[in-house]
């Protein structure tokens, strides 16, 4: 099993690169490898020579306030190139796991958006995650979409290390506190991804189609800072970062409209994860607890699972 994953120099794809490489031959594929901004036909040569089994495809253009000044190059990572990716696997009969997001959303539900809810993205960044979904679906292959939400993990840039890192140099972080949505760790989407993988590779009647797989739960940005902060020596240690002498910062309250930025979020980012469970036996953990195995180092430098 020749397992095409790429994105590998992300959050999610580095977590499954590693983790996957126990259920085959990953072919871990970063921008120099497979460029997904490029050409179409460089893609499909690419694809060709890679000779991939099972492609997984969690590479996007993620800038989420960039993308409204550069929406050509978000549409060309995020939407042109998956349907690339899903043509070929329909054409050679094998299977793709595609990631998405809750941004494709409008975001103003009173409960968790399930599935088959309708999709109304408010960002450049959203239209162009559902294009990739509608791309995807329109090849007729055999896919898996995958939509999470709000993707932290030990390494890049991402809500932990912003709020770790302003923690050392500020006595107060305003934060918003009228999105809601579940924290979720790249290393909880790899181990359920992985487990999805490992159903198709026995031959598990798993149905193709949307998925939602979030960390269980919800909370606030502002929430989600507060038990950043209250976890604050755990989260230095596990970034490598040095402890400051500074006491813990007050958390702050803020609305969105205290916050502006140039792309809308969605106020309500929360998913409905029961299909996923109902289909493929699969759940991730509350979003607490995940925070708390990240944040659990061995002394490999790997976080516990």
């Amino acid at each position: 099993m020749r397992i095409l994953v790429t994105g590998v120099s992300g959050q999610v794809g580095h977590e499954l690169a590693g983790l996957l490489a126990r259920d085959g031959e990953v072919i871990a594929a970063d921008r120099s490898a497979l460029d997904l901004a490029g050409e179409p036909q460089v893609i499909r040569d690419t694809l060709r020579r890679l000779a991939p089994d099972l492609i997984v495809n969690p590479a996007a253009y993620t800038a989420v306030d960039r993308a409204e000044t550069e929406e050509p190059l978000a549409r060309a990572i995020n939407a042109i190139a998956p349907g690339v990716l899903a043509e070929f696997a329909a054409a050679r009969g094998i299977p793709l796991i595609h990631f998405s997001t809750d941004y494709v959303f409008e975001g103003n539900a009173a409960g968790p958006y399930r599935e088959d809810d309708a999709c109304a993205p408010v960002s450049a960044y959203g239209r162009t995650k559902r294009d990739g979904e509608l791309a995807v679906q329109a090849a007729g292959g055999r896919h898996y979409i995958l939509r999470t939400s709000w993707v932290y993990s030990l390494r890049g840039r991402n809500f932990l290390a912003t709020m770790a890192r302003l923690a050392g140099e500020r006595p107060e972080l305003r934060v918003v506190d009228d999105q809601i949505g579940a924290p979720t760790t790249s290393v909880a989407i790899a181990h359920g991804t992985q487990s999805l993988i490992e159903q198709l590779i026995r031959g598990a009647s798993v149905a193709p189609g949307v998925y939602h797989m979030t960390c269980a739960g919800r909370t606030s940005w502002c929430g989600f800072a507060r038990a950043i902060v209250k976890r604050l020596p755990q989260v230095r240690a596990a970034l490598g970062m040095p402890d400051s002498p500074l006491p813990a910062p007050t958390v702050t309250a803020i609305t969105t409209a205290e916050f502006p930025t140039p792309a809308r979020r969605p106020a309500n980012s929360v998913l409905a994860n029961d299909k996923l469970l109902r289909e493929a036996g699969i759940a991730l953990p509350a979003w607490e607890h995940a925070l708390d195995d990240l944040l659990s180092v061995n002394r490999t430098g790997h976080a516990a699972t």
